[in-house]
């Protein structure tokens, strides 16, 4: 996985931290301390898996569970389809079970509603890309999960690009001093992109010297006129009400890249599973 492992363990140890408590009352009382059983982890519903070494790190950190996947991120898996075994201690397997299928089901949806706007772009230029609108904390993850189902990634954060927003713009005064204030003070490394609202602004940005300029929440005729206008001298970002019902039309319009918050924001998690004493 492209992201630091100890940023990821102090995630998981956190995240353990809060399920687990002093320990798990049910098992303790229920299954005996030296109780061994095997399992799986499964589809319930067909999709884009993300999020298996997530879970398996998950077990590794519990200890006395040995955890082989049999399907790797990025695949298609199907309903009913066994993703992992698993086995080892009954009550370590309990303590995790939760956590594991959380990441997994939220990675994995994030993964299958990607797939499916790369699918609605087709052959077309257009990257598909997620924006900041992540589950806090989850961040690296959620973006993880995107680029296993085909997509890829804007910023990650406010660090590494200068975005010119609405608000930036109304505090400085105008579209193109905004450009400009960032071009004479930003480092040579920076990416400078603005947002605008019409063709007029669109202009007033362009002759600022922008490296992107984000069309946000236009029409597609008003997008259409944007592009044969900027004329390939810089990229042209899609943003506002993407979804997968009108994907495909804006990325017609002939931009280069569609952010969609809603890879992110408002995803439904895949039905994930895991069953105890189901073979191997």
């Amino acid at each position: 996985m492209n992201f630091p492992n100890p940023t990821i363990d102090r995630q998981l140890e956190l995240a353990l931290a809060e399920d687990i408590g002093a320990g798990d009352v049910t098992s303790e009382i229920l299954i005996p301390e030296n109780s061994q059983t095997r399992g799986k982890i499964w589809a319930k519903e067909a999709g884009v898996l993300a999020g298996m070494p997530v879970a398996e790190r998950i077990f590794q950190l519990i200890g006395q569970v040995d955890f082989q996947p049999e399907v790797n991120d990025s695949a298609e898996i199907k309903k009913g389809q066994k993703l992992a075994t698993i086995a080892g201690s009954t009550r370590k397997i309990l303590q995790g079970e939760r956590l594991a299928l959380n990441f997994l089901q939220r990675l994995s949806g994030i993964a299958t509603q990607t797939r499916k706007a790369v699918e609605q772009v087709g052959t077309g230029k257009a990257r598909v890309v997620d924006t900041r609108k992540t589950t806090p904390l989850w961040r690296w993850l959620e973006k993880y999960a995107v680029r296993q189902g085909g997509g890829f990634n804007h910023r990650l954060g406010l660090f590494d690009t200068i975005l010119i927003k609405d608000n930036h713009i109304q505090a400085v005064g105008g579209v193109k001093k905004a450009v400009e204030i960032a071009r004479s003070k930003a480092g040579h490394t920076l990416k400078i992109e603005v947002e605008v609202t019409n063709i007029e602004e669109l202009k007033e940005a362009l002759s600022a010297g922008p490296d992107i300029i984000m069309l946000d929440n236009m029409g597609t005729e008003e997008m259409k006129k944007a592009v044969e206008f900027v004329d390939g001298r810089v990229l042209i970002e899609a943003s506002g009400g993407i979804t997968l019902e009108n994907i495909g039309e804006i990325s017609r319009c002939g931009v280069d890249i569609i952010s969609m918050g809603a890879l992110t924001h408002s995803v439904m998690a895949l039905d994930i599973s895991l069953d105890l004493s189901q073979g191997g």
